[in-house]
């Protein structure tokens, strides 16, 4: 049945890290907040994916920092057993940066970062409207939510097309900006391996040219029982093929990625990224977009394409909306 929720303070759209961080910081400043999200896991590129008894992190593949404020939740999660460092480089040229990995994949930094919040799954927002003072959402599944502000994380398309369905009219030159941002795609391959692939510890692999633009050995990583390797193409063959059959695509790609696999390819599947990292990267690390009611987008394409970057607007886009609802 469709149901009409009690008004909360701050609605956040998005679980990826930068809705995630942001529900944190505001629920800690006192403001009742929700999340919705469209998927079934938390988390956004923080994606894992079983095969039988193997493990693929299949979209971020590991997470580094230069933040104090991230860094220290980094090793909050270190300390409650569900980060560990990976390495701290992939050639002998290592930069000395950590490379965290989930603890016992990427989805479990999603799950720490939403304990305590309130989260509602499967939930596609399908429209985003202004009410007087506050804002109302809609689902696909005929429920309405109310809060008193707003906070867009999803792709900005997929932002940009909420506010027009809902009839929410931008600056035109804030409109311009967004419409602006472009994202690469990719097409991620996870391969069950007969034994042990050639990819050198600690497991990444940076191929200098050719589709493949990412190889990793997610046994290596720590990650899997089984042999397993996660393959991200590049966006020229990502864009070139993102219509074509997705296990053809997956086959090429495992063809391309013969000198590094070393075993017979028991299994595969393969899945699109359409968002997987932006082009271009605005010069703010949120965008509010209207003062009041408080409406803010943020995610990766606002301060940087890292997940310390969705991160980072997490932190922005929160000391935004509370700073306005604490406004008369």
């Amino acid at each position: 049945m469709p149901t009409h929720e009690a008004p909360v303070d701050v609605l956040i759209i998005g679980t990826g890290v930068s809705g995630l961080i942001a529900a944190r910081e505001i629920q800690r400043g006192g403001r009742s907040v929700l999340l919705l999200d469209k998927g079934r896991g938390l988390g956004g590129r923080l994606a894992s994916r079983r095969i039988g008894a193997a493990t693929f992190d299949h979209g971020a593949q590991f997470i580094t920092t230069r933040d104090a404020r991230f860094e220290g939740i980094l090793k909050q999660g270190a300390e409650a057993g569900i980060m560990k460092e990976w390495c701290q480089g992939f050639s002998a040229a290592a930069d000395g940066h950590t490379r965290w990995r989930g603890q016992p994949a990427m989805t479990a930094f999603a799950k720490y970062l939403a304990q305590g919040l309130e989260v509602r799954m499967e939930k596609q927002v399908v429209a985003l409207r202004r009410s007087g003072d506050r804002y109302s959402v809609e689902t696909s599944t005929g429920d309405f939510y109310t809060a008193s502000a707003v906070l867009l994380t999803p792709p900005v398309p997929q932002s940009l097309a909420l506010l027009t369905s809902g009839e929410i009219e931008l600056d035109p030159a804030m409109r311009t900006r967004l419409e602006a941002i472009q994202y690469e795609c990719c097409l991620a391959v996870m391969a069950v391996l007969k034994g042990p692939s050639l990819i050198p510890p600690p497991g990444g692999l940076v191929p200098a040219s050719g589709p493949v633009s990412w190889i990793a050995d997610n046994q290596l990583k720590g990650i899997s029982a089984e042999p397993a390797v996660t393959i991200h193409a590049s966006q020229e063959f990502s864009l070139a093929h993102w219509d074509d059959d997705r296990m053809e695509s997956g086959r090429m790609l495992l063809e391309a990625s013969r000198p590094w696999l070393g075993a017979e390819v028991v299994s595969y599947q393969v899945h699109g990224w359409r968002y997987s990292k932006p082009l271009q990267v605005d010069a703010n690390p949120c965008a509010l977009l209207q003062a009041s009611p408080p409406l803010v987008m943020a995610g990766d394409a606002f301060a940087g394409p890292r997940v310390e970057g969705a991160a980072l607007s997490g932190f922005a886009s929160a000391e935004t909306l509370l700073a306005r609802l604490s406004r008369p």
